[in-house]
This record gives C-alpha cells, sequence and structure tokens, in this order.
C-alpha cells in the first residue's frame, strides 16, 4: 500500500463493527488501507440469534463472515488484539501486546458491556454474563452440572437467557427489579399477560427484587438474598440485567461522552476529535445510546458514506420499535408505547383466555398512530409501524386497528400504495419502498429475489409480510403479470394443480388434460404430473400411462451420466451396510466393470452402467438384500448419520438406529425437489444435519428438528423448529412438514428456496405444523401414512414386469450395446474416454 494511502483502523469487529467493513467494501474507497482489531479469538458473529448457540449452533454457524472476505477485500483482520491507547497527536493506536498502528481516521465501534449490579458475592464462581461465545461455553458447562438457574433482569436479553437456560434443561428463574417484565417496552397490562404467557412455558418469574448479598446455599450453590428478606437458592446465576458503552478509550483521551456515558458523535458519527468516529452501541447520538442493531447499522453506513466523502450523509436518530418473539411469545412495541406525548389517548384490547393484549396510542386530535404495544400476537405490527413512522392519516375508527374482526366491521388495513417511496420497510439493513419499487422494476419478482438484491428481510425477517405487499403492489403497478401457470397447457401452479389431483382424485394425465387442460402437454407438465400421481397415489411409475410421463432418468430407474451410461445406487439407510453387502457391491461391480465412489450421502455409487445391463445388474443388487436408492427422482436420497451413542464417547443418543428408521419409513417418497437428511448424535455434529433438508441432533433431552438447509451451489443453515421432541413426536412433525412442502412447494424448488418465499416464513411454518393453524395436520399425517404403507422398490417391480423390462435397451429395433460409449482405465477404474482419447480406443479396438 502506498504513503498516499487513507490508513483506516477499525477498532471492534462484532454486528456494527462487519456491517461497517461491508460498506467500505461496497464503496471502494481509492487506495484505503484497512486493519481490523478485534479483541475476541473469532470474527464476527450474530448476537442477535445468540441463544440458537444452545439449540446446537456453532460460532462458525453464527458468524456473519463470508470465507474469503478479508481475503477478498484486502482488509487486513488482527484477531484477539485490544486497544490499548489511542494517541490522538501522533494519530497512533497501540494494541495490548505493544503494536503500535498508524491512522488517518479512527472507527471505534467497542461496542458495549453487560451491567452487572453491585452486590456482594456477584464474582462467585458460576455467576456469569450473556455476552459472547465464550460466556456462553461457560454457561454450557456449568448447566451440565446444575439443576436451577436464575437469570438476573426480565428485559429483552433476559428473556432470551432465560431461554437459554431452559434450552440446557434447568429449572429456570427470572428475577427483575422492576414491578414488570420489559418494562421499558410494555405497559403494565401488557407486563402482566407477559408474566403469564412466560411462567406457562415452565420459567418461574419474581419482579419487585432486588438483590442485595449472594452467598452459599444450603440446598443448591448459591442463596440470592433479597432487600424484602426472602432469599432464592440457584446452582448459576446469570446477569443481564442491561448494558452500558464502552467507552474508555474516550475517556481515557479526553474525547467528549455523553451525560449517560458514550462517546459523543455528531450526526456524522464523528466524536469531538474529527480524525475519530464512533459508531453503536459505544456512541452516544444526542445523548441517546442505541442497544438495538438497525441504528447501529445505520451508523456504519453514515460513517462509511463519510469516509468515501459523502459529505451529506447524515444519522438522523432511530425508531426504537421493536418486534421480537421471546420463547414463542410474540412482543412488539412501537414508538410512545407508554403514552407520555401530552393530550395522547389510548385504545387497549385484552383478551385474558387466549392471553393477547393490545394497545394503541394515538394524538389528542386522533389524527395520527404515536405509539403500541402488543403481546401474544404482533400481526398488526407492519401497518401499525408504517402509520407512525410516515404520520398516514389514521381511519375514522383507530380501536379496529386492534380489535378482532367481527360481523359488521372490516379491520382497517393499509395498502402499500399508502406509503410514501421513502418509507422504511427493513430497519435492520435500511431498505424503503423506493428500494423494493426499483428491484422489483429490475426484475426481482420474488421475494427470494428482493431479498438477494436488496436485503430487505434477510436479517431478522419481520419485514417480509411487508416486503411482500408492497412488491405485489408494485407488480400490479407496473401492469407485469407474473403468472405462476405451470406451462401453456395447465393455468395453473404446481400447488393448486396438486390439489385438483388429489381433490378430484385424479390418477392419469389423460383425465388431468381433459378436466384442467389443454393440448398434449410437454416435459414440464408431465414430470410433474407424474410427481404429483406418485406423491398422492403413490403407484408404480413405470405403470402403464405413467412411464411416458416420467423424464429420462425416472424412465430407466437411474441418473444418465455425461457418456450415455448410466449410475446404479443402492440404497443403504443411514450408511449402514453388512460386510456381506458390500462384498455383494464389488462383485456386482467387479462382473459388469463398474467405476465404484464412495458418496457425500454415505453409500455406494456404481458408474458405467450401459441400459441394457440395468435389470441384470438390479437383479443381482435385490438378491442381495438391497433397494433402490432412489438417485434418480425427486424424492428421498440420503438419511446420513453418524455412529452415536452406540460407538462414540460424545453420542448422546443412537442416530444410526434413527437414521435408519427414518430412511426406511420415507424411503420413495416423490417431492418437487431431492430430499436429503442428517441425524447427529451429539451436538457436535458430524453428520452435518444443520446443511440439510431435514436435520436432527440428539441432546440430553431429546432430538432436535432442523428444516430447510441445503448446501450445494446456494448454501443455507437450516433452522431450528422443534427442540427436545421424543421419536414420536419427532417422526409426526416431518410426516407433517414432508407432506406440506409437497403440497405447497413449486416444481423443482428446494425446502430452503420455498422457505424464503413462505411469507410468514419459520413462524407461519410452526404455526401450520405446531400450532394446527390450518387444521390439516391430522390430514398431512394420514397422507404420509399412505405413502409409507404403499412403498414399493420400483426396481424390484421393474425387473420381476417383463413389459417393463423390454424398454431396457438403446435401440428399439437393435439388441446390440451402444458401440459410442468407449472407457478408459485411470487408478485402477474405468471413466468416460475424452474427446481427443477416443480415436485410439476405437483404432486400438478395431485392430484387435
Amino acid at each position: 500500500m502506498s504513503d498516499t494511502s487513507m490508513k483506516i483502523v477499525l477498532v471492534g469487529h462484532g454486528m456494527v463493527g462487519h456491517k461497517f467493513l461491508e460498506e467500505l467494501r461496497q464503496l471502494q474507497i481509492p487506495a484505503a488501507d484497512v486493519t481490523v482489531l478485534c479483541e475476541e479469538p473469532r470474527v464476527a458473529y450474530d448476537r442477535v440469534h445468540l441463544s440458537e448457540f444452545f439449540a446446537g449452533k456453532t460460532a462458525e454457524d453464527l458468524s456473519l463472515v463470508a470465507p474469503g472476505f478479508f481475503d477478498d477485500a484486502g482488509f487486513t483482520l488482527r484477531l484477539g488484539s485490544r486497544a490499548a491507547a489511542i494517541d490522538r497527536r501522533a494519530r497512533t493506536v497501540t494494541t495490548q501486546d505493544g503494536v503500535t498502528l498508524p491512522y488517518d481516521k479512527l472507527v471505534l465501534a467497542t461496542g458495549s458491556y453487560p451491567f452487572v449490579p453491585p452486590v456482594k458475592g456477584s464474582e462467585r464462581e458460576h455467576c456469569f454474563v450473556y455476552r459472547t461465545i465464550e460466556d456462553l461455553e461457560a454457561m454450557k458447562a456449568a448447566g451440565a452440572i446444575s439443576r436451577k438457574g436464575v437469570v438476573v433482569g426480565g428485559g429483552l436479553l433476559g428473556l432470551e437467557c432465560a431461554k437459554a437456560l431452559r434450552d440446557l434443561g434447568l429449572e429456570t428463574h427470572v428475577v427483575e427489579f422492576a414491578p414488570r417484565l420489559m418494562a421499558v417496552q410494555v405497559d403494565d397490562e401488557g407486563g402482566r399477560i407477559l408474566r403469564s404467557k412466560i411462567e406457562a412455558l415452565g420459567v418461574q418469574v419474581h419482579t419487585e427484587r432486588n438483590t442485595v448479598e449472594i452467598t452459599d446455599g444450603r440446598s443448591a450453590r448459591h442463596r440470592m438474598v433479597f432487600a424484602d428478606g426472602t432469599h432464592l437458592e440457584t446452582d448459576m446465576i446469570v446477569f443481564s440485567a442491561g448494558i452500558r458503552p464502552r467507552d474508555e478509550l474516550a475517556r481515557q483521551n479526553a474525547l467528549a461522552v455523553g451525560a449517560r456515558g458514550g462517546i459523543a458523535v455528531d450526526d456524522h458519527c464523528r466524536t469531538s476529535d474529527p480524525a475519530i468516529l464512533a459508531i453503536g452501541e459505544c456512541a452516544a447520538w444526542r445523548d441517546q445510546t442505541f442497544g438495538l442493531v438497525a441504528p447501529g447499522y445505520e451508523m456504519a453506513r453514515i460513517a462509511a458514506r463519510q469516509l468515501a466523502g459523502d459529505a451529506q450523509a447524515a444519522f438522523g436518530g432511530a425508531d426504537m420499535s421493536t418486534k421480537l418473539k421471546l420463547m414463542g411469545v410474540d412482543v412488539a412495541s412501537i414508538g410512545d408505547a407508554h403514552g407520555r406525548t401530552p393530550g395522547c389517548r389510548s385504545f387497549r384490547y385484552a383478551d385474558e383466555c387466549k392471553q393477547i393484549y393490545k394497545k394503541i396510542v394515538v394524538s389528542a386530535d386522533g389524527k395520527r398512530l404515536l405509539g403500541a404495544v402488543l403481546v401474544g400476537n404482533a400481526d398488526e405490527y407492519g401497518t401499525l409501524l408504517q402509520m407512525a413512522l410516515n404520520g398516514l392519516a389514521l381511519p375514522a375508527d383507530p380501536e379496529f386497528l386492534i380489535l378482532p374482526a367481527s360481523d359488521g366491521k372490516t379491520r382497517p388495513g393499509l395498502g402499500a400504495d399508502a406509503l410514501p417511496d421513502s418509507a422504511q420497510i427493513c430497519s435492520c439493513n435500511n431498505v424503503s419502498k423506493g428500494q423494493i419499487c426499483a428491484a422489483v422494476g429490475d426484475g426481482a419478482t420474488t421475494i427470494g429475489a428482493l431479498k438477494a438484491c436488496t436485503k430487505a428481510g434477510a436479517t431478522c425477517g419481520g419485514c417480509v409480510p411487508l416486503v411482500t405487499q408492497v412488491m405485489n403492489a408494485e407488480l400490479a403497478r407496473l401492469g407485469m403479470t407474473v403468472t405462476r401457470h405451470l406451462c401453456e397447457h395447465f393455468p395453473y401452479s404446481r400447488q393448486e394443480l396438486y390439489h385438483l389431483i388429489r381433490v378430484g382424485e385424479i390418477r392419469s394425465f389423460e383425465d388431468l388434460l381433459a378436466r384442467h387442460g389443454q393440448g398434449l402437454g410437454c416435459d414440464i407438465c408431465k414430470p410433474t404430473a407424474a410427481s404429483i400421481f406418485a406423491s398422492c397415489w403413490n403407484d408404480f411409475v413405470l405403470k402403464g400411462e405413467l412411464a411416458s410421463l416420467q423424464d429420462s432418468n425416472d424412465y430407466f430407474l437411474g441418473n444418465i451420466q455425461k457418456d450415455g451410461t448410466y449410475s446404479v445406487v443402492p440404497r443403504m439407510p443411514g450408511g449402514e451396510v453388512t460386510p456381506e453387502g458390500l462384498i455383494a457391491v464389488g462383485q456386482v461391480a467387479k462382473k459388469y466393470g463398474l467405476y465404484t465412489k464412495i458418496t457425500g450421502g454415505q453409500r455406494v455409487d456404481l458408474f458405467g452402467a450401459r441400459v441394457e445391463q440395468l435389470p441384470a445388474i438390479w437383479e443381482e443388487l435385490i438378491a442381495a438384500g438391497f433397494e433402490s436408492g432412489h438417485a434418480y427422482g425427486k424424492a428421498l436420497r440420503t438419511v446420513k448419520s453418524c455412529v452415536g451413542s452406540t460407538w462414540c464417547r460424545y453420542g448422546v443418543d443412537d442416530s444410526v438406529g434413527l437414521a435408519i428408521e427414518l430412511e426406511n419409513r420415507y424411503k420413495g417418497l416423490r417431492a418437487p425437489h431431492k430430499i436429503k437428511f442428517g441425524v447427529s448424535g451429539c451436538t457436535r455434529e458430524c453428520a452435518e444435519a444443520q446443511g440439510k433438508d431435514i436435520g436432527i441432533i440428539a441432546t440430553e433431552r431429546g432430538w432436535n428438528l432442523y428444516v430447510c438447509g441445503n448446501g450445494g451451489m446456494k448454501p443455507r443453515h437450516a433452522e431450528l423448529i422443534a427442540a427436545d421432541l421424543d421419536k414420536a413426536g419427532l417422526v409426526r412433525l416431518i410426516d407433517r412438514f414432508l407432506m406440506f412442502y409437497v403440497r405447497t412447494a413449486d416444481r423443482l424448488q428446494r425446502t430452503s428456496t420455498w422457505r424464503d418465499n413462505l411469507e410468514g416464513g419459520l413462524d407461519y411454518l410452526k404455526a401450520v405444523l405446531i400450532d394446527d393453524s390450518l387444521g390439516i395436520c391430522s390430514e398431512l399425517e394420514q397422507q404420509m401414512q399412505h405413502v409409507v404403507d404403499t412403498y414399493q422398490c420400483e426396481w424390484k417391480t421393474a425387473i420381476t414386469d417383463p413389459e417393463v423390462r423390454k424398454r431396457f435397451r438403446t435401440f428399439i429395433n437393435d439388441p446390440r450395446a451402444d458401440q459410442r460409449i468407449v472407457f478408459v482405465e485411470e487408478r485402477g477404474q474405468i471413466r468416460p474416454a475424452r474427446a481427443e482419447e477416443r480415436p485410439i480406443v476405437e483404432n486400438a479396438e478395431v485392430e484387435a
């Protein structure tokens, strides 16, 4: 880097710090020399979803840094390097190990530290804070030898921490100094409903408790003594009583600080020293600090633009509205939730049976929404937030914004057209309505496409319903009809076609065309219909007319390869195979001269089989006890497993046994796309279950179920849908998930893409599959049981049917093999000859 470069030093590599780096990289500042000091031993990770660490996610899973980010950007990262001193005159930063770094611009993103009340005994062993991966690792270790845990603090982080303790299997208590939980966000009535819901989940809540001392307990490790003379005994304590800005570097170097702490910054995120900027939780803008990620991200964007020369870039404050799901309970707070604006009025709705509370605060003239509180159900959050942020006029009867729809009154809604282009739709990534509309105009016509190009909905996902509304409204405004028709022969989507076939009990393509289509069909609708017929009725795919609907792989029950040969993949459930089975596979491969390879799905692939060899090969494999592995179909492929508790010293349950059981249950299930499972016997995750469509991880308390992950071109981490399931509950939920996917996904849509385009996301899936919000769970289970009960090995059926066997030949009028298939030997096995090798091999054969 030349001497004329701008030397930028970033102190802190948390979520906000990394967002700053992403913005810098995107702006491509010429000759920028960027060094990052990261105090922690690892790169930035997602603190918003930190509690998922206890549900099986690793530090790597939570990482926010894409592989190769620092190398590609040309930034220098120093891990485990704390900034110890700043010399403002010399413009240098010195680390704790004595390294001095010069800077032209210094950006402080030091974040915050957890506040621990000054309680005697708070420093005892097995007393923790809830902040870093290291904190969580220590909590996890303590949880393994504890029975009871207490969280001190009933705010956002406190309730997240309580969920973590509950996930550890501990008897969990929350101790809060205030008279209610989440005192900043909700009012007394909302706090009462929230407390009731949290306690119904098995967490004991103690409000108005002031801890004065922690001593030795009699029945547990600690005794917490309260100011009112009562006490509570526990084995471990986690302090989550708020955060304080880390402004010590500013104080040491005479930089201005806010009245309540934090490094004072102006509208351009500059400190009292113009060469030093501060962003995120450590910064105080107009004496206000921000503990949410969205304001920090906005500061990161402003700081990066300032360094790129955009003097107009300014931070204008942040909306502190928030919508969360705490321990499965919806909680949302908007604007002036407590009604402190002079003259304001409020409307309240409470349903104690369903444990739902909603309140809106309106201006004195009743024309503007000032704030809201939602507990137990937050469906109206998107509408109310936009009304508050954009000053939109309220309807004549604003109470109907939160009241349930009833006879004679339709709940007033907010159309996307009513929002100005400047309306912020995604606060996490600062995406406006105008940006979404522009992306739609450029061709992003699905939620998945919008997430990819604008990042709207890609962080917390709470704005996806509103993003969908804006997208649909813009499509309508542009006159763009984004048809979901399958093809020119059927004016229906795959989902609609599925329901027509299921409800109409249609079993043939001819009948389907006559009743709902036109023309003769094509290579899109025929295989799609064949897949749906198989999902619904599970008849043999090569039976009669069904055979003509299949694509080339299904027609020959094998994956066609680049040279016209086919692969043969016998099923090995859970990756388990006997020595006799391996010998049989080896003998078949040797007899027919096939290439063999162990796959990533823990089975053996045999390559190079000519079409006329397939029946004979499968006859021998079936005689040896094997079945079709369905590697050729859009169906269940494999259930990968580790050795689990049977052999591994870390295993806590029998992953192999469960994997075999699941593979034998779902084998043959036809779906919109291929499906892969993984089953790990512990959270070390050797089966890579969280990269599969269905992932299962054993815990001390049962099985955790993850869904909608995949590897491949666009990897996606699976999401936890349910924890601590027994085997029966696990199987029941998988049945529901798979059949709902089969019902509703588009043609050739993987579960990950289906999930990304599902309005409501994971919460919607939980509502449908766990809470039975659509009332279809029993039906889904019955439909899956039909598939299980009617399973047949397609190759076993094929080789026993003389008519089916006739189709396995290269030429209709000639029984000879295809002479154009040529192999050469490499590493002791065959492979297809390359173009330049074919004449040599063919000439050698002629001469022989």
